[in-house]
């Protein structure tokens, strides 16, 4: 007779998280400040070659700087990482920001890196793929790349402010759009002001 197995211990919940060579280098870098800040969550970072010129050109931030924000850190070249299997599990993955390029190369699944691969695996896994899609105008290949990873399962999200909100900083609209994409995860936090209806009373506003 086999003896008992041990119950697993909880573990916290995981998420990847991507930052790419597209302006909005804040998105990652908050994101993975209120997923630390909220606790419970094991965040796995990966940075692209052009992600870290972006966020030295908007931040001055090394590449020390942003490792130091996340519980485990990935080389974008390693596509033998745990997170380029299923068998890891994850609640799933946020590109933020996301280029057109990885946009292109997901809606393909062109698995040519570690993010790529990350995201091909979240999608054939059927977990939850958010990109923080950074382009304007966007051009039809842009918009049919958009249209495939929607209908693979993943949720586009351009940064778009909510001016109801009435943001005084920019912290704010980037608060919101993060506290938004951790709506999308099931994560609980106060980081936004939620909508509580049409106000009728114009004059006392």
């Amino acid at each position: 007779m086999s003896p008992p197995r041990k119950q697993p211990r909880a573990r916290k919940k995981r998420l990847i998280v991507a930052m790419t060579g597209a302006t909005g280098s804040i998105y990652g870098l908050r994101l993975l400040e209120s997923l630390r800040a909220l606790g419970g969550w094991e965040t796995h970072l990966i940075v692209s070659d052009a992600g870290m010129l972006n966020v030295w050109q908007e931040y001055r931030l090394a590449r020390k700087d942003i490792q130091k924000l996340a519980d485990v850190v990935h080389n974008v070249r390693d596509v033998g990482a745990s997170i380029a299997s299923g068998s890891f599990i994850t609640a799933g993955m946020v590109v933020a920001p996301c280029s057109m390029k990885t946009l292109a190369a997901v809606a393909h699944a062109f698995a040519d890196n570690l993010i790529t691969r990350a995201a091909d695996v979240v999608l054939k896994e059927r977990r939850r793929l958010v990109l923080i899609t950074r382009e304007a105008p966007l051009n039809l290949a842009h918009i049919r790349n958009m249209a495939a990873v929607t209908e693979m399962g993943g949720v586009i999200f351009p940064p778009v402010p909510a001016f109801y909100s009435r943001a005084k900083t920019i912290d704010d609209l980037v608060n919101h759009t993060v506290g938004r994409v951790l709506d999308l995860f099931g994560v609980e936090h106060e980081a936004i002001k939620r909508w509580q209806g049409m106000k009728h009373d114009i004059e006392k506003d």
